[in-house]
């Protein structure tokens, strides 16, 4: 375990402290481009942020292979530079988007080049445990198409949630925390080396997005752009992808009897691994909603739009900060759960607190749209708009006195939320658009 934290440690550091410098890099490049109508942001920001990212990531991978135990990993296994390969393939062709915004299918094509690289070097699914049927194996053909299509599914579920300051980051952070708990458990509890790569990957990963949150947190100093949110989806699905198709149900030895039955048995271990889209189901529902809202209206599936998830949660009154939390707490919630699951599937307990847990979420998501009735003697401690009509009445009164004495400020049309050309519903006009002679504080 110390050494998978040194190795976190070390992520962490070398993409927290490159941010800066690749900050100042993008805005001399110009890898700011203007403000969208689909943006959420006022001011023109940087992108380019998976630069460090990329570095944080092989700095990782360089001291992991200089530790006594993760070596064996490196020797014994090819994962590992498989996943640089096509990590340095999707990452280049990021930086590209990042500065020249390159077209939408070119981009699916350079994602499933990528997979196709990793699979060339043996990062591939071999077989799929099925219940009631037992462990299936693939072709060549078939696994080489199935962890294309994961790849490609998890890259785009994690761009596409990258809409609010430090989004993808922290929801991909809180992914691999589950994922590196549940390999780290398969790998030290059972014995089982097969699954050493992918606890590597998770915490290689948590550490680029550790690394990267002071910098992306809001208000964003740089984003990571396409070359992050992509570099930071490969890996969670290279991670995926290792554990589940090559880690033998029958070499952990739970169950005696059939292979069959095993499997059987065994299906709530393998629940939260089977499909990554089982840890990152917040993008992955995102993505899914997407393409069924813009193929429905006649659209591209590449179309952008503000129709994202934490577009709407703007939309409904929440701000900024707590919509990103929300995010964060559904991502927790359906990642930890899946993995208190996979320990103990019989306990009653986990379905409760899941419940739970499910309900104080859509309180949360309610909340802008609920506003509770305060006692009389509670009413002194609480914000204005939660007092009762009178009081709230005779703020008002006394606010309309205060502004009468003064000059009546002008009046201003109101703006409607999602509407082009203003910032969700919390926008007061017209975004700033990024001049050519304006200068930007560096």
């Amino acid at each position: 375990m110390r050494e998978y934290l040194l190795t976190l440690c070390i992520t962490a550091a070398v993409t927290y402290l490159l941010t800066g410098p690749v900050r100042k890099f993008a805005i001399v490049a110009g890898a700011m481009p203007e403000i969208r109508a689909r943006d959420v942001h006022r001011e023109p920001t940087p992108r380019l942020g998976g630069i460090a990212m990329f570095f944080g990531l092989c700095a990782g991978l360089l001291v992991a292979e200089h530790l006594t135990n993760l070596n064996e990993v490196f020797a014994k296994s090819n994962e590992p530079r498989a996943l640089l390969s096509g990590a340095a393939l999707i990452w280049l062709i990021g930086v590209l988007d990042d500065k020249f915004e390159i077209d939408a299918l070119i981009k699916l094509g350079g994602q499933m080049i990528a997979a196709g690289v990793m699979v060339m070097q043996g990062l591939t699914i071999l077989w799929l445990p099925i219940p009631g049927v037992g462990n299936v194996a693939l072709t060549q053909w078939q696994g080489t198409l199935l962890t294309v299509a994961l790849v490609v599914i998890t890259i785009n579920a994690v761009n596409f949630v990258d809409g609010l300051d430090g989004l993808a980051a922290g929801m991909v952070c809180i992914a691999a925390a589950a994922f590196f708990l549940y390999s780290y458990r398969i790998w030290y509890s059972y014995g089982i080396e097969a699954a050493a790569p992918a606890t590597l990957f998770a915490s290689i990963l948590m550490g680029m997005c550790l690394g990267f949150l002071p910098h992306n947190m809001h208000p964003a100093r740089i984003f990571m752009g396409d070359s992050g949110s992509m570099l930071i989806g490969l890996v969670l699905a290279a991670g995926a992808i290792s554990i589940t198709g090559q880690v033998d149900p029958d070499a952990l030895a739970l169950f005696t009897g059939s292979e069959k039955a095993a499997v059987h048995q065994t299906v709530p271990v393998y629940i939260p691994l089977l499909l990554p889209l089982t840890i990152i189901a917040v993008p992955a529902a995102d993505l899914v909603l997407a393409i069924v809202r813009r193929t429905w209206r006649g659209q591209s599936p590449f179309a952008a739009d503000r129709g994202h998830l934490h577009h709407r949660l703007l939309e409904i009154g929440h701000s900024h900060s707590r919509a990103v939390l929300i995010m964060y707490f559904w991502s927790a919630l359906i990642g930890f759960g899946a993995l208190a699951y996979s320990v103990n599937s019989a306990s009653m307990w986990i379905g409760l607190g899941v419940v739970f847990l499910s309900a104080v979420g859509l309180v949360l998501l309610l909340l802008p749209r609920f506003t509770p009735r305060t006692p009389r003697w509670a009413e002194r401690f609480v914000p204005p708009r939660y007092r009762r009509r009178r009081a709230a009445e005779a703020l008002a009164q006394q606010a309309g006195s205060t502004s009468e004495e003064t000059s009546a400020p002008e009046e201003r049309a109101p703006v409607t939320a999602g509407a082009t050309g203003v910032n969700g519903a919390t926008a007061i006009g017209p975004r700033s658009r990024i001049s050519k002679g304006r200068k930007v504080r560096i």
